[in-house]
């Protein structure tokens, strides 16, 4: 009996043991992290592993992935490559459930207690690789935090009113700095500018110096915005041409704020401190939590309006609006961004006006649990009866879309030349004027549109430039000479080789395409010149064809009438590969053969004209890579 009572104890002092060796920390703080989808909620370590339990959260039914090359690298410079998942398979689709959230474990080898702090990654080669940097190891504070002289918080009178905009072209210097930086955080950011007169756009990408700072001149027409989407936040600051704005960027901060663990934790200062030209408007905007928008859930609206008519739709939306502007009113904000936000309040009205008749056929549609080709049928057949002079009565309370408060406000970007390009007409009569700001832009946007199609301006298209302020002349004739010499230098070009398809059947035509191809790899990507995700998709793609030259794949394009002829031609120099441009007919045919609903779309075909992978959507460069490897190989 005693001998047994000797062995549990001693069994018992060994477990004892074993997890007097075992540290835990829970929810570690963290400097900075790449997306707020995966939070570390405790490291267990040991002299046997090193325990990440993760907690991941995403988009219901979407997935997921860790990738097989994950490390950790401690303080100390060393890395330790992951061994194993507990919950996830490495280099596997991860289904989320229907809640969003779900639970893993990444183990890695053992870190020695010398180590003070760890950095996860995926690697620099994985698409949207998902990185945390700083992870604490010891304790829950991080280190202490200078800020620098700069970094000051702008007083805000609540009595300012909104400067009137600088409309000249003329260069915007944008600089900042990214606190607690080190290199391989972030090496470069794309700034993303919202221009009056082409729209948004991504800018030239920035590099961020060794001690965190980066600088970038960006040319516009008008007092605008420009953008950062950095460390899973979108963060947006005035610039003015022929002026200096500046920003710098809490790091641990702005991601303590989005963090589940940490966001009822004490504060480490302002996320983000704003310098230079309208500085104080640029702090107030990030930190009002005021949303302006009638319509960000589409789902939801549509559940709310099913069952009624054109008349109940507007009257449906403009009650939001009534509850919005109230809400700003009472605000304590300055008058200034009471203005911005007012101006954007009307141009979400405007947009939930303008989709009016595709709003109540969609509504009708989900109430009735229709499928895809039902719906297709019904949008075809319906139509929806409008009261008289609907459009011009419903616009008439959103002439503040007609001052130059527009020009503030980002969403003029996606709102004139998009959601009421159509409708000139009815907000003339609406507004009772063809002149202002609104139209000016209006017709800039027309003007640019034929210059990003390749097409240069018209003797016609002069005169109509003549009409607009010298600002948005100058930029457009600035894009018109510089497109002129594109399309001299594309004569010039090589690499890329234009088909016909010829005389072939319907049935016969894809096989004919490849044909030509046969005993090599093909990845073939049909897109359209208009598809913004095709146009960065082929830019995104220029390494990996780099990477892969000399190898038996051939890169295919494929595109339909929608994309403009001139446009077709003057754009694919810089795409190398074979090129065909369809018919509606044949474009229509393959669309419905592999059963294409979106573009970009990729196929990948063996050397014996077999499809062996399709996916719509840009999956990202390392998955087309491991695709393209499993059949290349």
């Amino acid at each position: 009996m005693r001998k047994i009572t000797f062995i549990a104890i001693l069994l018992l002092c060994i477990c004892n043991l074993a997890k007097a060796k075992e540290k835990v920390i829970e929810q570690p703080p963290f400097i900075a992290w790449s997306s707020t989808s995966i939070q570390v909620e405790k490291v267990v370590l040991s002299d046997t592993a090193t325990v990440l339990y993760i907690k991941a959260f995403y988009q219901p039914k979407q997935w997921i992935r860790i990738s097989g090359q994950s490390f950790l690298k401690d303080n100390n410079g060393e890395t330790y490559v992951l061994r194993s998942g507990i919950g996830i398979k490495p280099d596997t689709e991860f289904w989320m459930p229907e809640s969003g959230e779900a639970e893993f474990r990444l183990v890695f080898p053992p870190i020695p207690a010398s180590a003070t702090s760890i950095d996860f990654s995926e690697g620099d080669n994985v698409q949207g690789a998902f990185k945390i940097w700083g992870i604490q190891l010891k304790g829950k504070a991080l280190p202490e935090l200078l800020l620098p002289q700069e970094a000051i918080v702008q007083k805000v009178d609540i009595n300012n009113t909104l400067p009137e905009p600088k409309f000249e072209y003329k260069e915007a210097t944008f600089k900042g700095k990214i606190l607690d930086y080190r290199p391989g955080l972030i090496s470069k950011i794309t700034p993303i500018v919202f221009d009056p007169v082409k729209g948004a756009y991504e800018g030239a990408e920035v590099k961020i110096n060794n001690d965190g700072t980066f600088t970038t001149q960006i040319k516009v027409p008008a007092t605008t915005s420009v953008a950062l989407r950095i460390f899973g936040k979108m963060i947006s600051s005035y610039v003015v041409p022929g002026e200096e704005s500046s920003i710098i960027i809490n790091t641990r901060e702005l991601c303590r704020q989005q963090s589940k663990f940490h966001k009822d934790d004490k504060p480490y200062g302002e996320a983000v401190y704003f310098g230079g030209a309208l500085a104080g408007l640029s702090q107030e905007s990030f930190k009002c939590n005021l949303n302006p928008s009638v319509m960000d859930n589409y789902r939801q609206l549509f559940r709310d309006i099913a069952g009624m008519d054109a008349q109940a739709y507007k009257d449906f939306i403009y009650g939001k609006r009534a509850t919005i502007l109230e809400s700003i009113q009472k605000a304590s904000i300055s008058q200034a961004l009471k203005t911005v936000l007012i101006n954007q309040v009307d141009a979400g009205t405007a947009q939930a006006i303008s989709l009016t008749e595709m709003a109540i056929k969609q509504a009708y549609a989900m109430e009735h649990k229709m499928k895809n080709e039902e719906v297709r049928e019904y949008f075809k057949t319906t139509q929806i009866k409008l009261p008289e002079n609907y459009y011009a009565d419903a616009f008439r309370p959103l002439g503040s879309l007609n001052t130059m408060a527009l020009l503030y406000n980002p969403r003029l970007t996606e709102l004139v030349p998009y959601y009421l390009r159509h409708w000139r007409d009815e907000l003339v009569k609406a507004w009772g004027t063809d002149k202002g700001v609104y139209f000016d832009i209006n017709k800039a946007n027309e003007l640019y549109s034929s210059i990003k199609d390749f097409t240069p301006l018209t003797a016609e298209q002069e005169v109509l430039l003549a009409t607009l302020p010298s600002a948005c002349q100058n930029e457009l004739r600035e894009g018109n000479e510089q497109l002129l010499k594109t399309i001299e230098a594309n004569k010039k070009k090589t690499g890329y080789t234009i088909h016909e398809v010829g005389e072939v059947s319907d049935e016969n035509l894809f096989t004919s395409i490849i044909s030509k191809f046969r005993g090599k790899v093909i990845l073939a990507d049909f897109w359209a010149t208009w598809c913004g995700p095709c146009r960065m998709a082929n830019k995104a793609m220029l390494p990996l064809k780099e990477e892969l030259k000399g190898k038996d794949i051939v890169y295919l394009y494929i595109t339909g009438e929608t994309s403009p002829l001139k446009t077709w031609e003057n754009m694919i120099p810089d795409i190398h590969g074979e090129h065909f441009r369809l018919t509606d007919a044949q474009w229509s045919f393959l669309g419905d053969k592999f059963d294409i609903r979106g573009v970009p779309t990729y196929l990948i075909i063996d050397r014996e004209g077999n499809v062996k992978h399709q996916k719509t959507g840009f999956p990202g460069v390392a998955q087309i890579k491991e695709e393209l490897m499993k059949v290349y190989d």
